[in-house]
């Protein structure tokens, strides 16, 4: 059994149990039953994941950003040059982005993994090289990657989410970096949601009304071209590896190897959120060990979100991608769990309980 499929076999929904005895041991703190909102939710989903209430404390969180081109790119859809997405791979390692100070923030460790980008990158701590291909071919002419190439990436996601649990991560969180990556995404969400293009495409690092119509254009093209026609239900392969990034499978990938270990996967933005339509299409139980960590700007991702079933904890406009988001939202996870080991219920407290 090669390791997708492994890893998408071990792979188990909620646990009802659990999931009972943690909301009703929220029931019993000290303090108003839904008092603390979204948060008591959170709680109850970490324990329906891990399978025990309390559920372990969600930490040492570890970022991974992975990285990969876009063959997109050459259709004008940004006008960011594509040898940013290696610049920005070299300042991650420096530790000179906006991730690295959010991540040192949360004590987060920072990885960075080279799935395809479109130059070779020297090695460094903190660089992992699972380079699938250089970048993706134009999504928009045909598939994006080869069936082997899709498989290949999402098994990268899973190998480095692996490996960091074996290391000691207790919490996951996704990130990603690559030049015209919000095109892939708006039309992985337009293919697994069946919103037309229009309603889930952003303008990513701010583009202008000409290239932001061109974009839209672009990813009609690209879900024609790939047979992905919206509301039409593909084969989630078929569909990744049609108009998704190499980045966008290894998120997935990360994303399954995390639900696998009953580890929680807080997400990003819609990069995360696109990948996640797809961890979900090959393995429905995968939801249930995410946590949507922040809505983007970006309108696909709200999309997705709803599509998945997900609230996300942080609404902050943030449209940077790179994982900032969920690091944001790691210390509230951290919080919401934190509440089920250290309050006290109110037969412990001696503290009387309203009226029924």
């Amino acid at each position: 059994m090669s390791l997708l499929y492994e890893t998408i076999a071990a792979i188990e929904p909620a646990d009802p149990a659990a999931v009972t005895e943690a909301r009703a041991h929220q029931d019993r703190l000290t303090k108003p039953r839904g008092a603390l909102g979204a948060l008591e939710d959170v709680a109850v989903r970490l324990a329906g994941a891990a399978g025990c209430s309390p559920p372990p404390m969600p930490e040492p969180a570890a970022l991974a950003i992975f990285a990969a081109d876009h063959g997109v790119h050459a259709q004008g859809v940004t006008p960011w040059p594509q040898e940013v997405t290696q610049q920005m791979v070299a300042n991650f390692v420096a530790g000179g982005a906006v991730a690295n100070a959010f991540a040192a923030q949360v004590g987060a460790s920072v990885t960075v993994v080279d799935v395809g980008v479109a130059a070779d990158l020297p090695h460094a701590p903190g660089l992992v090289h699972h380079k699938v291909a250089y970048g993706t071919a134009d999504l928009s002419a045909g598939p994006a990657m080869t069936p082997e190439q899709t498989v290949a990436a999402l098994e990268a996601g899973i190998s480095v989410a692996r490996r960091l649990v074996a290391e000691g991560a207790r919490c996951l969180i996704t990130g990603d970096m690559g030049i015209a990556n919000t095109t892939a995404s708006a039309a992985l969400v337009a293919a697994f949601t069946g919103h037309d293009p229009a309603e889930v495409t952003g303008r990513g690092t701010g583009v202008d009304d000409e290239t932001y119509a061109r974009k839209i254009e672009v990813i009609r093209r690209a879900l024609d071209a790939n047979g992905l026609r919206p509301g039409h239900a593909a084969a989630p392969l078929a569909a990744l590896g049609g108009v998704g990034g190499l980045e966008h499978a290894a998120i997935a990938g990360f994303i399954l190897g995390g639900a696998a270990a009953r580890v929680p996967v807080l997400l990003d933005g819609v990069i995360a959120g696109s990948a996640a339509l797809a961890a979900a299409a090959l393995a429905p139980a995968a939801v249930d060990h995410c946590v949507a960590g922040h809505r983007s700007a970006e309108p696909g991702h709200a999309a997705a979100l709803e599509y998945l079933g997900l609230r996300p904890l942080v609404d902050l406009e943030l449209r940077l991608g790179e994982g900032t988001g969920g690091l944001l939202a790691h210390p509230l996870v951290c919080a919401a769990v934190r509440v089920m080991h250290d309050v006290a219920t109110f037969d412990s407290a001696g503290v009387t309980e309203k009226d029924a």
